[in-house]
């Protein structure tokens, strides 16, 4: 009788159902022990569900934005308002939607999802498996035998002690989508990529909305020129931006919220979305007694090819800490099942990784990026071209925006870039294909474009670079 790999794995995201989907198709048996529907919080609470907010906060600022440049006329200078009940349940239905889709791809597959909590027994067996308890949902306790375990149970927002979230006026991102009306004067707490995505998309859809960061600006870990574009186009269109403002505390006081500051201010609105970062779901798992190294953080410590310091322990996603992303959440969980079953598999290259941050304008980055050209880790050219000066920007009404290329001296091959734009997810594509393959200037700057386009600015970075390589060679 042919044996058959025994694969568990403990969460249901884009690191999970990746993985088990990869499993299942090199002819494993797989089991996928989830608690509260695949997808993980990609799907269910973060990454569908606030892009399907912010698509109905796009339509607004489109139109807001650029009506009057464009020619169009508002009778009776009408306003257009926001159900946002409508869109929050629209919002948890596609949401559903997607889980329930998801799951029909893995038992599809050939896999098996059970519903419960699972951690890992310490013990392992002698002939070098290990076993996973699962405590169902009607309390039993289930014992799965596996040769391989991938552990990719996400992570979940960080709470302050003295801002603790009530689901009602003090928000965490979570919860959001319980809301029936628009939040009149919403308070954001943090500015990183979840925090301005939200401010920017409650402002679009009629919030007045206050910014608290508590760095010197906006996104602290973007490229600073996009960062700088974005604060600028926030701050014009009417946002309260604090910066270096620290909150230290918020309460309900009736039907209103007080958010304290470090400095002793007291700032005012109707509801304050918490958005300070995430914690990863490792406790209680069972992790380091199995040998499973976890760092300061919680975080687990992975190498490359996603195995954790345990034998037989794989781990994928935000429980890693290595980019909160579902792409390499999804690639981490894909490259664990290569590895472990034998196939051909590549370390998991991380600037190779496309990013984007869903603000209006959208900020998408792929490979070395300007503070690791400042810090001296690259040498490279770089070259920014402000959207403005494209004919297609210019029919659109589109005036913030820039595309940025990063090059090789010598060479000329393209390791990083930059594109601040409406849809700029779709634009950084093709720097990405050059950036993972190691394409020049040279050659992306003779590929046709079609003309008008804002990807033709791609094309013009990479000629004013290869133009300034020639010029210094000659």
């Amino acid at each position: 009788m042919e044996y058959v790999t025994r694969i568990v794995i403990i969460g249901g995201g884009p690191g999970g159902y990746e993985a088990a989907l990869v499993a299942a198709q090199l002819g494993a048996e797989v089991t996928v022990v989830d608690c509260d529907g695949l997808g993980g919080a990609s799907v269910l609470t973060d990454c569908v569900p606030s892009k399907t907010l912010i698509a109905t906060a796009e339509v607004m600022t489109s139109f807001d934005s650029s009506y009057e440049e464009l020619g169009i006329t508002v009778d009776d200078g009408a306003v257009i308002g926001v159900d946002l009940g409508k869109v929050n349940r629209r919002v948890k239905r596609l949401a559903l939607a997607q889980s329930h889709d998801i799951t029909a791809s893995v038992t599809r597959a050939g896999g098996r999802v059970l519903r419960g909590r699972g951690r890992l027994d310490p013990v392992r067996e002698p002939d070098g498996t290990r076993r996973v308890v699962v405590r169902v949902a009607d309390g039993r306790e289930e014992t799965l035998t596996a040769d391989a375990v991938l552990v990719a149970t996400g992570a979940h927002p960080r709470e302050i002690p003295d801002a603790l979230p009530d689901g009602e006026r003090i928000l965490n991102w979570t919860q959001v989508y319980d809301l029936e009306e628009l939040p009149e004067e919403l308070i954001v707490v943090g500015s990183g990529v979840t925090g301005a995505e939200f401010a920017g998309a409650y402002q679009a859809l009629g919030s007045e909305v206050t910014l608290v960061s508590s760095r010197d600006r906006v996104l602290p870990g973007e490229d600073p020129d996009a960062a700088a574009v974005l604060e600028d186009v926030f701050r014009r269109r009417g946002m309260n931006v604090m910066a270096r403002s620290r909150a230290q505390a918020a309460k309900r006081v009736g039907d209103r919220v007080e958010v304290t500051l470090a400095d002793g201010r007291v700032i005012s609105g109707t509801h304050c979305l918490m958005a300070v970062g995430s914690i990863p779901n490792t406790a209680d798992m069972g992790l380091e007694e199995s040998g499973v190294r976890l760092t300061e953080s919680g975080h687990i410590w992975t190498d490359k090819v996603s195995r954790t310091s345990a034998p037989g322990v794989y781990a994928a996603g935000d429980c890693t800490g290595v980019l909160a992303l579902a792409s390499v959440a999804a690639m981490q969980g894909r490259i664990a099942m290569y590895h472990f079953l034998g196939d051909a598999v590549a370390p998991l290259n991380l600037k190779a990784v496309s990013a984007n941050v869903f603000t209006d304008p959208e900020i998408a980055t792929v490979g070395y990026s300007q503070a690791d050209v400042d810090k001296g880790l690259i040498d490279a050219r770089v070259v920014k071209l402000p959207l403005l000066r494209n004919p297609r920007a210019k029919m659109q009404g589109i005036r913030d925006g820039f595309v940025k290329l990063f090059c090789r001296p010598g060479t000329g091959i393209v390791v990083g870039g930059v594109v601040v734009a409406p849809r700029a997810s779709e634009l950084i594509h093709p720097i990405s294909i050059a950036v993972d393959n190691n394409l020049t200037v040279e050659q992306i700057a003779n590929a046709f474009t079609v003309y008008p386009s804002l990807s033709g600015s791609v094309a013009e970075v990479a000629r004013q670079l290869h133009t300034r390589k020639a010029q210094r060679e000659g």
